[in-house]
């Protein structure tokens, strides 16, 4: 689901390269053209009516569909999963799996009644480097200073779309910084306090103090934030010292189904932490908009 949106590409090269088929897609809008890099025989639909009758077809006469992937905009994705589980399907979902953490019980719950799994795209957990300093940390007990710069700038689109609309986003914090947060929260522990938060149009900047490290973080949409000669910064310092991020970026959607479809999956109770800290971040940046 989602087939049009800006991040299906990685999903359908990763369902192909791993060597699994696509039975249907669907999305409102048809320039689906990708579809034919990878999967031209698939069924496609712009409805969810007729998308979900194929679905129960399929089912009735024992073509049973193992997994759903969910690339649609965030508000809808917690709506999508339980779609999904209510079909029978194991489900692959975009991040952020729900926006809110009351959405992620109650999607829990579905889980639970299902008897199938939803496993969310955290990709950069998966880099090269965060797994080496995953391993380092681990063998250390201290408290880490960390400075976290993600400039991805964005044009004039962007705020018109559902993207720029915090309450189907989650706002730049949600839909730009989670996977960084994500990590954050993965190597140092959990949020113990909200230090500052400053709130500009397409640019947000704070520090928090996780268990074991306290991070001042920048993200932007911003053209004017960019060095010259760069099209996006992805920096992260510990103690000074740079982890490159950059490299192998754009497979790791492809590891990601690898592990997920080999049993590897990072359950929806772990993720409560996370959201809970993007949800405060938010509630926060309201508050402090210069």
């Amino acid at each position: 689901m989602g087939a049009a949106g800006y991040i299906a590409p990685r999903h359908l090269k990763a369902i192909h390269d791993l060597g699994h088929s696509l039975v249907a897609a669907m999305d409102k809008h048809d320039s689906v053209g990708v579809l034919d890099n990878y999967f031209p025989e698939c069924r496609f639909f712009t409805e969810f009516e007729r998308f979900e009758r194929f679905l129960a077809k399929e089912n009735r006469v024992g073509q049973n569909i193992d997994y759903l992937s969910i690339c649609t905009p965030n508000y809808l994705h917690d709506a999508h999963c339980r779609f999904g589980l209510r079909m029978g399907m194991d489900v692959i979902c975009e991040k952020p799996i729900v926006l809110t953490p009351w959405n992620l019980e109650a999607l829990i719950e579905a889980e639970n009644t299902s008897g199938k799994r939803i496993a969310n795209i955290l990709q950069l957990r998966y880099h090269p480097s965060i797994q080496e300093l995953k391993k380092k940390i681990e063998k250390e007990s201290r408290t880490y200073n960390v400075k976290l710069n993600y400039v991805s700038p964005r044009g004039n689109w962007y705020q018109q779309s559902w993207k720029g609309d915090v309450s189907k986003s989650g706002g730049i914090i949600t839909n730009i910084g989670i996977h960084l947060f994500d990590v954050l929260i993965w190597l140092f522990g959990d949020l113990t306090s909200v230090n500052s938060i400053e709130t500009y149009q397409k640019m947000i900047k704070g520090s928090i103090t996780l268990e074991s490290a306290k991070v001042d973080w920048l993200l932007s949409t911003r053209f004017e934030d960019l060095p010259e000669g760069k099209s996006s910064v992805r920096s992260l310092l510990i103690d000074g010292e740079a982890v490159e991020l950059d490299n192998q970026f754009d497979d790791l959607h492809t590891i990601c189904y690898d592990r997920i479809l080999n049993g590897e999956v990072i359950p929806c109770t772990s993720l409560r932490q996370l959201l809970q800290l993007l949800w405060t971040l938010r509630r926060k940046a309201e508050n402090s908009t210069h």
